[in-house]
């Protein structure tokens, strides 16, 4: 037997071939391959799964010691080490592998998205080879194996339908589409689609990559940019090295003219290191951003990738998939109408005895659900059912023969609206125009008809079914926008059904079809995306499209869904959520998975993460702010004065005390903006560099206080300058964290507390002089009142410069 060209048939050549054809193509034979054939073209084509791409574990940890901030804390390691400062070098390497450490930690709780994809294809198949069925691992299934498909499978390869049988299979997870399609002899079902109803054999065309499933875990396997988080992190940290750079270059310089020893220069250049770096910045971050993980996690979320929780804070467009998010996915009857002189009960209970509920069919389910729910359930225990003919493609109808209680014959029959007109002959009856009527509603219609003893056919009525919303959409979706989101659905579903559950749940009418994403020119495109309130008849392609053209114009998006044909749009969007009972290729490519039914739960995730960004807000202003204090006066004091204010291992234990006990603004208590938030650079580093330099002028002040005023011994003056520096610089973290007065928001206890504590040890060790020269209880009294009147005027110059910002139109979030 010829080996064939058994890895490139394209799914559109699969489905226009005939089934003889494509066994020419794949080189195989009725009976199936050989098990050599099978090894042989397993060794060719590869595993039929979902290749994996694994990041080591200590390649993900020495990720961590990579980039501007690291680089910074590892050059004042060297310099500590070329000093033969030891304890600073120890310290300041106990901050790097900290930090390095819980970032670590927290992003291996996020699953490989890989790994889940291949589990999906972890299935067990039927397949025959050497002429005998036997049960083989899916993952080596080939092109050209004939394999059987009965209820209760998932597809496992892309195959075509090669037996007499048919297939009623739920594709819902990769379309989107509610009601199960069936399939007969010469189509095609695809890998990951769940069969309901029917058994066949079919035969394997593509496997692996190549299957619809595969191609399209192909674009969720695409490289994800940046997150603005870490964008912000690197512009945060690019801007405090460019700083410390430019003011070593002057020391530099300085140093160069006044003929100082090269010694004392790195002495320096090791001050301005340790404490231009924000150390703990990466740390608290993280810190800040597993704190709102958990609090997700309480209300049944679940973040897989932490930077999500901030991506979240940020988004302005929401794009919603329809089934399984908005809707249930379970057809429902909407509506039941009598023709002729048929009662809406009589057509009811006709489709109820032209149903068998062990067929666990979707249509069945729907009709004995409805039946029940109007009490007929005595009426059809009366009858009893003498024969019944099954749903097929062919006839596209149930029938069942049935017997009353007294003897009387009859049949009941429903299907297809046109499939039963033909039954009953036509016979003036009007279908059209109530099928017409609920299609526009969004309804898919089914005909009942009835037959007496003498077989003579009427039509009884039609039953409208629709996937009906989840009763918390409406309100999540208010909810949403009243938070400044703006809503898009995107539906694989009719543009009919799209707008009916648009209109129900008030998304806005603008719904246009997947076509006309090609029909507008490509310069007009974005702005049409923009405009719409959603799409219909959308396939995956289009979500990635959609999603990658708001992306483009400037919006922050978040990707609700539940199939595999929501994957790529999920890992595309800046946050991707995947609502209860997601296929696992869904789960694998969002950032957040919802646990419960319903999306109400993500308004609670967009307020945790408004949350968790303000957080980081005050934070990164604080640290900045802090760093511009420090530096700018070390500088400043070395050049105005020839003095070192503080010893090397004084700026390493301000790291400590402050940047560790600061750790615990991840639980403090803020307000909840009113819309999106994103990292606003310019409103960020401005109000930070003017409390910075408040902060430098301050300390000046107190330099002056205990040099010229109480005349202090150069080494009990480090001590002063070191409390004050420590003592303000935590002060100033209540100016920060608020917009208002700083009494505007109560400081969480964590916060307050920490502070408390951090400033004890430091008035303590600068009082006994542990580590450095005592200076007594005096001098911390006179630094504590001097620092508590320059942080009421730190608050107050705060106010000005959010003043002065908001006037000039710099500030643009809250």
């Amino acid at each position: 037997m010829g080996r064939g060209n058994v890895a490139d048939i394209a799914d559109d050549e699969a489905r226009s071939a005939s089934v003889e054809e494509l066994q020419r193509r794949l080189s195989t034979r009725p009976e199936g391959l050989t098990t050599e054939e099978a090894a042989r073209r397993l060794e060719r084509t590869g595993y039929n799964e979902i290749p994996e791409h694994e990041v080591g574990p200590l390649r993900r940890f020495l990720a961590y010691f990579w980039g501007p901030i690291p680089w910074m804390i590892e050059a004042a390691i060297v310099l500590s080490a070329l000093l033969g400062r030891l304890d600073d070098l120890l310290v300041i390497l106990v901050l790097l592998l900290v930090n390095a450490g819980i970032g670590f930690w927290q992003e291996g709780r996020a699953d490989n998205a890989i790994r889940l994809l291949k589990q999906k294809l972890a299935l067990k198949a039927r397949v025959l080879r050497d002429s005998d069925w036997m049960n083989v691992p899916a993952r080596e299934l080939v092109p050209g194996d004939m394999i059987r498909l009965r209820l209760g499978d998932i597809v496992p390869a892309d195959a075509k339908i090669a037996g007499q049988g048919y297939l009623v299979v739920d594709e819902s997870a990769l379309t989107g589409e509610s009601l199960p399609v069936t399939k007969k002899r010469g189509e095609v079902a695809y890998a990951g689609t769940v069969i309901r109803q029917g058994e066949t054999e079919g035969l394997v065309f593509a496997t692996g990559l190549k299957s619809f499933f595969g191609r399209t875990t192909g674009l969720v396997g695409e490289e994800v940019p940046p997150s603005h988080f870490q964008k912000a992190v690197i512009k945060i940290g690019d801007y405090l090295i460019a700083l410390a750079v430019a003011l070593a270059a002057v020391i530099l310089i300085v140093a160069l003219f006044r003929h100082e020893s090269p010694a004392e220069t790195l002495q320096f250049a090791l001050v301005l290191t340790v404490a231009a770096i924000p150390a703990a910045l990466p740390a608290v971050l993280t810190t800040t951003l597993a704190v709102g993980a958990m609090a997700l996690a309480r209300r049944e979320a679940i973040v897989s990738r932490l930077v999500s929780i901030e991506e979240m804070a940020g988004v302005d467009i929401l794009c919603v998939d329809k089934t399984g998010t908005l809707t249930r996915n379970e057809l429902t009857v909407a509506e039941v109408v009598g023709l002729e002189e048929f009662s809406e009960d009589e057509v009811l209970l006709l489709a109820r005895l032209a149903s068998r509920e062990e067929d666990n069919d979707p249509i069945d389910n729907a009709v004995i659900a409805r039946f029940r729910d109007t009490g007929g359930k005595r009426d059809a225990a009366a009858v009893r059912v003498t024969e019944y003919i099954p749903f097929n493609p062919v006839d596209k109808r149930a029938m069942a023969t049935l017997e009353a209680e007294d003897g009387t014959q009859f049949m009941a029959a429903k299907g297809a609206p046109q499939a039963i007109l033909a039954l009953v002959g036509g016979g003036g009856v009007d279908v059209e125009g109530p099928v017409a009527a609920f299609a526009g509603r969004g309804y898919r219609t089914l005909g009942v008809a009835r037959a007496d003893a003498t077989g003579e056919w009427r039509y009884a009525g039609l039953i409208a079914l629709y996937d009906p919303p989840r009763d918390d959409s409406a309100e999540t979706i208010k909810e949403a926008k009243a938070m400044g989101l703006q809503i898009k659905l995107l539906t694989g579903d009719h543009i009919a059904i799209a707008r009916e559950i648009a209109a129900k749940l008030n998304l806005g009418t603008r719904i246009a079809g997947a076509s006309t994403l090609t029909e507008v020119k490509e310069k007009e495109r974005g702005q049409m995306i923009e405009d719409s309130d959603g799409f219909a008849g959308v396939y995956p392609e289009h979500k990635y499209e959609i999603v990658a053209a708001l992306q483009e114009g400037g919006h922050i998006v978040g990707m609700t869904g539940d199939g595999v044909n929501d994957a790529p749009a999920l890992k595309k969007a800046d946050a991707g959520i995947a609502v209860a009972g997601a296929t696992d290729a869904a789960k694998s490519a969002a950032d957040i998975v919802l646990t419960l039914p319903g999306i109400s739960v993500i308004i609670d995730a967009v307020t945790e993460s408004r949350k968790t960004f303000q957080r980081m807000s005050h934070y990164a202003i604080y640290r900045i702010a802090e760093t511009i204090r420090v530096v700018f006066f070390i500088t400043a004091s070395i050049i105005a004065f020839n003095f070192y204010p503080v010893t090397a291992l004084m700026i390493v234990l301000l790291a400590l005390l402050n940047d560790f006990a600061i750790m615990t603004i991840a639980f403090d208590r803020v307000v909840v903006p009113s819309g999106p938030v994103r990292w606003d650079m310019r409103t960020l580093l401005g109000i930070s560099t003017i409390l910075g330099i408040y902060g430098v002028f301050e300390s000046f002040g107190l330099l002056y206080l205990g040099k010229e005023v109480l005349m202090l011994d150069p080494e009990v003056l480090r001590s002063f300058v070191y409390l004050k520096l420590s003592v303000a610089g935590h002060l100033a973290v209540f100016a920060a964290r608020t917009r208002g007065p700083f009494w505007s928001v109560p400081p969480a206890a964590p916060l307050f507390l920490a502070v408390v504590v951090t400033q004890a040890v430091a008035t303590l060790i600068t009082v006994y002089g542990i580590l450095m020269p005592p200076m007594g209880w005096g001098l911390a009294a006179v630094v504590w009142v001097y620092a508590l009147a320059g942080f009421f005027l730190l608050d107050f110059i705060k106010l000005r410069a959010y003043s002065l910002l908001e006037h000039t139109g710099i500030v643009f979030n809250r």
